[in-house]
């Protein structure tokens, strides 16, 4: 008897987008043991040599390892990235939960701040908050934390507006629950889903962020690579080696598309309406 197996083609697009993301998450933490030189080690003598068996993507400028550099620069984006987006959710789940929840003046205020930081154009934001604290992986931490997590307040306050009259709430409400034990026994796990999925789909806008503020010279200080940062010193070569801007950017451009991929695959995966769509 043949069993017949259908695969939906948004169940494929979240697989190929988990694989891409999981794919350069391996590279991040094996980098050490996978680059095959110095990423920083500057050779004159070598410099802008064509790949081959010492340097399977050649070398830049400078005569350090083209792949070398791109494996390092995956661990830094990473972090900045991840750990960015962390930041952001922990401004922005009790910020979101107490406005979408209490309502009232907390809403307000919380509203009020965080519509006024969305005035600002994401990328101008950034780079005021770097320029503030200057340059370095921290800055740049703070600056994705910074620019997403308002727009995560806005939809964490939404969940929650949502199931501030839900009967569940009401009944551990006239039960004698507290407010804290409500949203944290039965508000939270029913919008953390959901506010994950926003999240992953911010993070794309997060390693964009790093790579823009990168490429205008205000990323991690040198000699550490950053894609943003390559592709901003590769730019003089763009007509004699582009390869030098090709590649930083692929990656994040790969990068990007993976996490969009998996974004849409788990908000289809969570959203019931969309559940038994092709």
């Amino acid at each position: 008897m043949k069993v017949k197996v259908k695969v939906r083609a948004r169940d494929l697009t979240a697989w190929i987008g988990a694989l891409i993301v999981v794919g350069f998450a391996f590279v991040a933490v094996a980098g050490h043991w996978l680059e095959p030189a110095n990423p920083t080690a500057e050779n004159l003598a070598a410099a802008l040599l064509p790949p081959g068996p010492g340097h399977p993507f050649g070398t830049d400028p400078l005569g350090r390892d083209i792949l070398s550099r791109l494996i390092a620069a995956t661990a830094v984006d990473l972090w900045i990235t991840g750990a960015g987006m962390v930041a952001a959710l922990a401004i922005a789940v009790p910020a979101g939960l107490l406005a979408g929840h209490r309502g009232g003046r907390w809403d307000a205020i919380i509203t009020s701040l965080s519509d006024g930081v969305l005035t600002f154009p994401t990328i101008v934001l950034a780079i005021a908050i770097v320029s503030l604290l200057g340059m370095g992986t921290t800055s740049l931490i703070v600056a994705v934390a910074l620019t997403t997590a308002p727009q995560l307040v806005r939809i964490v306050r939404g969940l929650a507006i949502g199931l501030r009259d839900a009967p569940f709430v009401e009944g551990a409400r006239a039960a004698g629950s507290g407010e804290a034990r409500i949203l944290g026994r039965h508000v939270l796990p029913n919008i953390i889903g959901s506010t994950l999925v926003a999240a992953s789909l911010l993070a794309s806008q997060a390693v964009l962020i790093a790579a823009a503020l990168g490429f205008l010279g205000l990323g991690v200080r040198p000699p550490a690579p950053e894609w943003g940062t390559m592709l901003s010193d590769s730019r003089s070569y763009l007509l004699t080696d582009p390869s030098l801007m090709v590649l930083p950017g692929a990656c994040i451009a790969l990068f990007v598309l993976g996490l969009n991929m998996l974004g849409d695959g788990l908000r289809d995966a969570l959203d019931p309406k969309l559940r038994g769509r092709v």
